[in-house]
């Protein structure tokens, strides 16, 4: 059974930055479409980006383009966010999540397409 742990949330100012990671337990199978997700308090979850396997693919919400990076190191079993000029609004618990598909679906933002997630890591942005 696969299993996704999240790290690298914390505290940070307006115009910061943060690195997220997500490691899969050993027996994750790394030809799955992996994803970050975030809710704030009081809002859906949302999609944040998606890479697929081998990571040729990536996919972000227009929200977070040319400020987030996505990427994954299937030697390491781990997908990263690299969040860049972050903003109060990017506030929220992100988590990661599989589909166990080598591509991400066409609608990769939606939360049903994705059969394991994590526990989530806080993100808290000051302004």
């Amino acid at each position: 059974q696969g299993q996704l742990l999240e790290s690298g949330g914390g505290s940070v100012q307006a115009g910061g930055s943060l690195r997220l990671s997500c490691v899969a337990s050993e027996y994750f199978d790394k030809t799955y479409c992996l994803a970050w997700f975030r809710q704030a308090p009081g809002m859906e979850r949302e999609g944040v980006a998606a890479i697929s396997a081998g990571g040729r693919y990536t996919n972000y919400d227009d929200s977070v383009k040319g400020r987030f990076t996505v990427s994954r190191d299937d030697a390491k079993n781990t997908l990263y966010l690299h969040m860049g000029t972050l903003k109060p609004e990017d506030t929220a618990i992100y988590t990661c999540a599989a589909h166990p598909l080598t591509m991400c679906p066409t609608e990769w933002s939606v939360p049903a397409h994705y059969w394991h997630w994590g526990q989530g890591t806080q993100v808290t942005v000051s302004s």
